[in-house]
């Protein structure tokens, strides 16, 4: 079983959905990613040149979202999932996207979605 990396809800704002008002408008969007490699060679060096740089993840990732404009989080989900992905040590990734406010009386709506190195 592969070791992991999460980024746990990371808040985001962009522009995304369908209506037009969604169109214009940032909203918030809540990312949880979770990447999976082999992490012992960075637990047995101490170095950063061995591990996933989720910092430098976490800028790009917020990058691409902040100036993006896709109708669908699913659309999202897909993007960040092929952005970890670049990174061939990423075996695999779980890329969740809430968006709080697309239904009313609910606490948020999400999608998820895995994805492997091909």
């Amino acid at each position: 079983m592969p070791d992991k990396i999460c980024i746990d809800e990371l808040a985001i704002r962009c522009i995304v959905g369908l209506n037009p008002e969604e169109r214009i408008n940032r909203q918030d969007v809540v990312l949880t990613i979770t990447l999976f490699a082999d992490l012992r060679k960075a637990g047995e060096s101490d170095n950063i040149e061995d591990t996933i740089n989720y910092k430098q993840l976490k800028l790009d990732v917020m990058d691409l979202v902040e100036n993006s404009q896709y109708l669908l989080i699913e659309k999202m989900a897909q993007e960040v999932a092929n952005l970890c992905l670049r990174d061939k040590r990423v075996e695999k990734c779980v890329v969740k996207v809430e968006k709080p406010t697309a239904l009313r009386f609910c606490r948020t709506v999400s999608v998820e979605i895995e994805r492997e190195q091909q």
